[in-house]
């Protein structure tokens, strides 16, 4: 798209655009906007920096304009400063050359006429007070004001004795030769008199004021220019302040968020990279990044004030600025509290009291190298792990840390607005990423049919279950309803991948929140887990890619982006932004924030595109938005948190011993209660007898399934190797297909029929869950496992004779 036309402005004129401006021999070429006005040429990376931070000034007054082909030109004013720029066409860069020689001519001219003007009279010492400089520009004002009075009286007597004059000339001619010739001819001689006296003292008072104008604008405006010039090295001195303030942040963040071993030692050791042109401010800022990093693909800026004075004194209540007055409840006035004292969270007295501390991590030294050399490109769950690399907790407890910020989703179903409802839900996603920041340690693979429930009904008003469904590949189940009017499912199966320097954790499938109220059904999926530094330096965590949360009954949706860590980044670090839109894709709100710290939402109140291009050449979509307002804040981790794995306050109740729970609880788990008591080489032992006795019960069911399924093998074998057998006792009559590969046991069955039928497990255990029921979910059409029933029962009554004993 072709920048619009603009006319040739004339010299006192200010003009923008968009050029390419030369940054370095890794980026080249990037878009920038330009700003031409009182000679100077400024640039910005977009408009909207206008308001707040100017990338570099050239003064044309001594600068050298050189074109070197159609589009490309050079501005550089001796060394200094250079700019090589580059227009979109040979017309557009006429323009600004045009411009660029307008604007130098006037600012020489200026400078010159400022430098003549130091011979008449010595301007003020670059010390004296404001004070003094007040009092004589005051004075010359009473001066040029007197000078001013003395032209208007001689302006009244010229007209007076002008009109005169010319009456007497009127009568001189009007008079016959005669003795009244005389008479006539003195009076006009005397009027002719007076009005010579009298143009002349108006000659002189406009020579005096012409004089003394010249004498002092000629002072004033090398004041004027020493004003100008201490406004730019001000300007200057800010901007180098606030890039001393983003490092110093960064450099914060670094010290105290990230591991010290993050520190690149590439980049000290690494020369000067070769550039074109001047050190101009991007260059200082390292403007060049890895490739993991991504741009961000919009911009914010602030709004009309105008919307601002139309939404009133609730400026910020999306319940306002949607129309509701009906006296429900504003997104504003629902703001999380960010600390445990907010009064909702003392309405909530809990029955009993939790743990607040677990034992000590001990500090058991390993070597590494030896154990991991011969596990590269395996499959993270085939690869034994001594208990060194866990934390004691298993991947049940660690998916049912998502409920951390239960209170998201309590304030979630009170919504009326189906989009406010949005902002609070993709908040609720972000935020189950937040225990993970400090948690390098690897939870416990759960043994098949182990299970963990997390009653907190009297507490917070939910209760959760999870359940081991599958093991290879590794699979576990989740559902948790709250009293509240929400209900949250889950299946998640992990690929991982180990590289040698990092371990890359890739979550399989869908998350559900049903709202009871408004029967709003939202899905996601999350993202990619990277583990850093496994073999040399201290591990890291970082959560990077894409999540879309989708409203499947209204349409509207969230787009989430977690962006990768990057050592070159100017962003802040673990950075997350979003854009809530409705069916029609038009944006609402503009979520931001970081995934281990906060999230905040802003209003759009108006979208356009016109910023600078993105990855993809593409414009970005510039939003105006009202003042962000935070949406969810991390809780901080308990004292001590650095000893105790840095478990947050619920993660330190999840392994407490609880009474009434299933013997295949994860709390019974005898190597995970060894780890935590600190006994690693116990829980070694048994951990290694628990995962023994779980391969011998598998070849015992494979062994009992090969058994079942060989006097009934029957059916015509198809053309590509596989059987095809009729189930009749499918009410649907639905088809499975038995395929088998390679002899391989137990079969795989693929579903064709009606939605919600149930279906074969398609994984190897061939294992039954106790409390989920494998069916294809009517919202995604996946296969996932739901939770059936008759856990809270069970427990109600204490009736544990159909759980397997797996400890």
């Amino acid at each position: 798209m072709s920048e619009p036309r603009m006319p040739i402005p004339a010299p006192e004129d200010t003009y923008k655009g968009w050029l390419f401006k030369w940054t370095n021999y890794i980026k080249g070429y990037q878009r920038r906007w330009f700003v031409l006005s009182n000679g100077l040429l400024s640039y910005y990376r977009t408009q909207a920096e206008m308001r707040h931070t100017c990338r570099g000034t050239i003064n044309l007054a001594t600068a050298n304009i050189a074109v070197e082909d159609s589009c490309n030109f050079v501005i550089s004013n001796g060394g200094t400063q250079t700019y090589h720029l580059k227009a979109s066409s040979e017309v557009e860069r006429q323009r600004w050359i045009t411009a660029l020689e307008l604007a130098k001519a006037k600012a020489s001219r200026m400078q010159l006429e400022s430098d003549d003007s130091g011979d008449d009279s010595t301007p003020n010492a670059a010390g004296q007070s404001t004070g003094s400089r007040n009092s004589e520009v005051q004075s010359t004002l009473r001066t040029l004001g007197s000078k001013v009075e003395d032209l208007s009286t001689c302006n009244d007597l010229i007209a007076k004795h002008g009109s005169a004059l010319q009456r007497s000339l009127s009568e001189l001619e009007g008079v016959q030769l005669g003795g009244e010739t005389s008479e006539k001819i003195r009076q006009v001689t005397e009027r002719a008199t007076l009005f010579r006296i009298t143009s002349n003292a108006m000659i002189n008072a406009c020579r005096d004021f012409m004089t003394l104008a010249q004498t002092h604008s000629k002072r004033w405006q090398k004041a004027l220019q020493s004003e100008r010039e201490q406004r730019v090295r001000l300007e200057e001195t800010l901007e180098q302040l606030a890039k001393q303030h983003n490092h110093l942040e960064r450099a914060f963040r670094g010290a105290t968020v990230l591991p010290s071993s993050q520190s690149n030692p590439a980049i000290d050791s690494k020369g000067p990279v070769p550039r074109k042109g001047d050190a101009s401010d991007e260059d200082e800022e390292n403007e060049f990044f890895d490739a993991c990093e991504d741009v961000q693909e919009f911009i914010t800026v602030p709004a009309d004030p105008k919307y601002h004075r139309r939404s009133g004194s609730n400026v910020s209540g999306i319940s306002n600025e949607l129309g509701m007055d009906d006296g429900t409840t504003s997104l504003d006035e629902q703001s999380l509290a960010s600390n445990p004292e907010s009064p909702q969270s003392q309405e909530l007295v809990p029955v009993r009291k939790r743990r607040t501390r677990i034992p000590d991590k001990p500090n058991y030294s390993l070597n590494l190298w030896s154990i991991m050399k011969n596990c590269i490109g395996k499959e993270l769950s085939k690869i034994p792990m001594p208990v060194n690399f866990n934390e004691p907790l298993s991947m049940l407890q660690r998916l049912s840390e998502d409920l951390e910020y239960y209170e998201l989703l309590d304030r979630a179903a009170k919504c009326q607005s189906s989009l406010e409802q949005m902002c609070y839900v993709a908040a609720f996603t972000v935020s189950s990423y937040s225990t993970t920041v400090h948690r390098t340690g690897k939870p416990f693979n759960p043994l098949l049919g182990e299970t963990f429930e997390l009653d907190r009904v009297q507490e917070s008003g939910y209760r959760s279950l999870c359940e081991q469904v599958s093991h290879h590949p590794p699979a576990a189940a989740h559902h948790a309803i709250s009293e509240r009017g929400w209900t949250l499912r889950q299946e998640i199966a992990l690929a991982s991948k180990f590289r040698g320097k990092y371990l890359s954790i890739m979550p399989l499938g869908s998350i559900h929140c049903i709202f009871e109220k408004s029967t709003h059904h939202y899905t996601w999926k999350k993202v990619t887990t990277t583990v850093h530094n496994i073999i040399v330096g201290k591990l890291w965590i970082d959560q990077s890619g894409e999540i879309d949360v989708v409203n499947h009954k209204t349409g509207d949706r969230c787009h989430l982006k977690f962006a990768p860590y990057s050592y070159f980044s100017r962003d802040v670090a673990r950075k997350v932004t979003g854009v809530v839109t409705d069916k029609d894709g038009k944006a609402h709100y503009v979520l931001s924030g970081t995934w281990d710290e906060k999230m905040e939402y802003s209003r759009v109140m108006q979208s356009s595109r016109g910023g600078e291009n993105g990855a993809d050449g593409r414009q970005k979509t510039v939003y105006q938005t009202l003042k962000a307002k935070e949406l969810w804040k991390k809780t901080p981790l308990p004292e001590g948190a650095e000893n105790m794995y840095y478990f947050s306050t619920l993660a330190l109740t999840l392994n407490e011993l609880e009474e009434g729970v299933a013997p295949t609880d994860s709390r019974k788990r005898p190597d995970q209660r060894l780890m935590e008591q600190g006994r690693w080489e116990e829980a070694n032992t048994e951990k290694q007898r628990l995962e023994e006795k779980q391969r011998t019960v598998r070849r015992e069911r494979e062994r009992e399934a090969n058994r079942a399924a060989s006097p009934s093998e029957e059916g015509k074998e198809s053309a590509d190797g596989a059987e095809e057998v009729e189930i009749a006792s499918e009410p649907s009559e639905t088809t499975y297909k038995t395929e088998t590969l390679h002899g391989s046991h137990p079969p795989a069955y693929s579903m064709e029929g009606p939605y919600g039928a149930p279906v074969k497990s398609g994984h190897q255990d061939n294992y039954t869950p106790m409390w989920f029921e494998r069916l294809v979910d009517p919202m995604t059409g996946e296969p996932t496992h739901i939770y059936k029933g008759g856990y809270w029962e069970a427990k109600e009554q204490g009736n544990w004779d159909s759980c397997p004993d797996i400890f």
